[in-house]
């Protein structure tokens, strides 16, 4: 018994040394993640300014829903496909189709990996030539 009184009397004679709270900055124990995932929606031809300026910082994978512009202008929406092709090229990135209406950019650092597509079932049918 006289060990717990010692043991606590001890904390108590240290509680003086100790603060009452510990004041902790929130904003420092914030970090932002190395890769973004952005979505966009394409309406008109001018809507790919943010979509390119996010590709080229580097760190984001843009995700495209094309279905507002496709059901509009399908030559704008080819256009606007095109450019964004020709900078993905250019940061060694991939692009690729999800759907109708969703289209996926990634710069260099992020691989697409596209589904495994079926063979055509053979026929039945012993052909002779």
């Amino acid at each position: 018994m006289n060990f717990l009184k010692n043991l606590i009397g001890k904390k108590e004679e240290n509680k003086e040394d100790v603060p009452e709270f510990i004041e902790i900055d929130l904003e420092q124990q914030k970090s932002e993640s190395k890769i973004l995932v952005k979505t966009f929606v394409l309406k008109t031809y001018e809507d790919i300014n943010p979509i390119l300026n996010a590709l080229r910082e580097g760190y984001t994978i843009a995700v495209i829903d094309i279905k507002e512009l496709k059901s509009k202008d399908i030559v704008e929406l080819k256009r606007v496909i095109s450019k964004i092709k020709k900078t993905i090229e250019a940061l060694e990135g991939q692009i690729a189709g999800f759907g109708e209406n969703t289209i996926i950019a990634t710069p260099g650092f992020a691989k697409i990996e596209k589904g495994i597509k079926k063979e055509p079932e053979k026929s039945s049918k012993i052909e002779t030539f």
